[in-house]
């Protein structure tokens, strides 16, 4: 499919388009295919650039969220509509932004995933389910660019363009294999999931972190993490744009004692390093003068177990657990034709087997499960297997 069906609409810039279309989605009834365009790697946070929309009896809308940055009367006039993502868990803080919000959620990803099948790429899934093949060349562009080009508005459009008929034949097969019920509890989940919550230690996520093994090192990363992304934000750029996460990760392994000593490592030569070179030595600085009370823990806060593979010498009991869980968890996927992670999350069956409930049955496994946010129907399916695993850990 190389065209919209309707051919390419004109993007939505100004008020008056913008009220009729939304009288023209407010007239129109059924599900509502919805996507959005991001600029990651080029832009700071992950704000939409582009907003798609069809329904039947409306068409395709083509929405600027920079030019329209209020969609509010838009959400409302669709929030008792089923919406259509895929992968909505990517989009729905970006479409929050902006005042849309749905209260009723299909995500044809996670209802391919449910249905076990080998690809849920959004491109794979309508070329196995429905026969037709898109072009998914400019997933990573930069949709801040203005004006968009019309291969992008293309691109943009067909990714709603089959939406709603994907999620029809994926609504039937999940019906066909009793998941259905499954798949509307993982759609809850993911409406209730919050939006925009903050990352606790966000700068440990630098790409390199592991070669860091030191609180002061650790310390350098930090304030050149914090030092850059306010620039980022200033500028409006993705932070690695401004600074790469290498260049912190040498600085902290070679704290560079003069501003000098720092111009003459490689990955600080380049006249866009060299120009805010003060900004950079001063965070390498701070963290060289900081009190040691004031460094941060080797490793982040957690609450939950230490890593598997060293349960066998602290804990061989929980280690034993884990292991025939596992097994068993494992063997159920697969019968149902499920990825095990869908049907039990790692670190929640983690955390049973290494503080198991006491005593041991499937309704206390269940509650631990339930309060570490499981789905009524991976509970039924897993809390007894995991109970008999735990009792009998052969």
């Amino acid at each position: 499919m190389l065209e919209p069906r309707d051919g390419l609409p004109e993007v939505v810039v100004d008020q008056a388009t913008l009220r009729a279309t939304i009288d023209a989605f407010a007239a129109a009834d059924g599900p509502v295919a919805v996507d959005a365009e991001r600029a990651s790697g080029y832009r700071y946070g992950h704000r939409a650039y582009l907003i798609q929309l069809r329904r039947a009896g409306a068409g395709t809308a083509l929405i600027d969220p920079i030019a329209l940055p209020r969609l509010a009367e838009l959400g409302e006039v669709l929030a008792d509509a089923e919406w259509v993502l895929h992968a909505a868990s990517q989009d729905l803080a970006c479409l929050d932004e902006v005042g849309m919000r749905p209260t009723r959620l299909f995500d044809t990803e996670l209802a391919g995933r449910l249905l076990g099948l080998p690809r849920v790429g959004l491109g794979a899934l309508v070329d196995s389910v429905l026969g037709y093949t898109l072009e998914k060349g400019h997933s990573a562009a930069d949709w801040s660019t203005r004006p968009l080009p019309e291969d992008w508005l293309r691109y943009a459009a067909l990714d709603v363009e089959l939406l709603i008929e994907l999620r029809d034949v994926l609504e039937q097969q999940l019906r066909a294999a009793d998941k259905l019920d499954w798949a509307h509890e993982e759609f809850g989940a993911v409406l209730a999931a919050p939006q925009n919550e903050p990352r606790a230690d966000p700068w440990r996520r630098t790409s390199g972190l592991h070669r860091v093994r030191d609180r002061r090192r650790l310390a350098v990363v930090r304030q050149l993490w914090e030092a850059r992304d306010v620039l980022a934000q200033q500028r409006d750029l993705s932070p690695g744009r401004v600074l790469p996460d290498a260049a912190i990760i040498e600085a902290a392994l070679t704290m560079p004692t003069s501003a000098e000593a720092m111009a003459a490592m490689p990955v600080y030569r380049g006249r866009s390093q060299r120009r805010e070179l003060s900004r950079w030595f001063g965070a390498v600085a701070e963290a060289r003068a900081m009190p040691d009370t004031q460094l941060p823990p080797q490793t982040a806060p957690y609450d939950g177990p230490p890593p598997p593979r060293a349960w066998a010498a602290r804990q061989p009991d929980a280690a034993a657990r884990l292991t025939a869980a596992r097994a068993r968890v494992a063997k159920i996927a697969d019968e149902l034709e499920l990825p095990v992670e869908n049907l039990l999350t790692p670190d929640t069956l983690r955390r049973a087997a290494w503080a198991p409930p006491e005593p041991v049955t499937a309704e206390t496994v269940a509650e631990a499960f339930r309060s570490r946010g499981a789905r009524e129907w991976q509970i039924a399916l897993t809390a007894a297997a995991v109970a008999e695993a735990f009792n009998h850990p052969v």
